[in-house]
């Protein structure tokens, strides 16, 4: 069993910043891809950026203000959000794509944390 704890969201003016993280716990043998998606009330989940075998995919929404990093010591993804705008505001969640000890292949989400843009 593997856990995801997102920790990071709250409120911000616009033109803020923040930074949200998530570290993954339990059965894990490697861990193939990491990342962030979002969903804003009324709207479908969407894929903010994701990080696999060192390349990071971007949200065009979001390039050049958000950024993915990961610690894999620390089995720990981040998401640096700057110049953040109204629209940014949403649920954001974490997501994993791990082999687990077992040796089979696991996609796990975390539980969501909310990011409010607002002046």
């Amino acid at each position: 069993q593997v856990q995801l704890v997102e920790s990071g969201g709250g409120l911000v003016q616009p033109g803020g910043s923040l930074r949200l993280s998530c570290a993954a716990s339990g059965s894990i043998f490697s861990i193939n891809a990491m990342g962030w998606y979002r969903q804003a009330p009324g709207k479908e989940r969407e894929l903010v950026g994701i990080t696999s075998g060192g390349n990071t995919d971007y949200a065009d929404s979001v390039k050049g203000r958000f950024t993915i990093s990961r610690d894999n010591a620390k089995n720990t993804v981040y998401l640096q959000m700057n110049s953040l705008k109204p629209e940014d505001t949403a649920s954001y969640y974490c997501r994993t794509v791990l082999r687990g000890g077992d040796g089979l292949r696991y996609d796990y989400w975390g539980q969501g944390t909310q990011v409010t843009v607002s002046s």
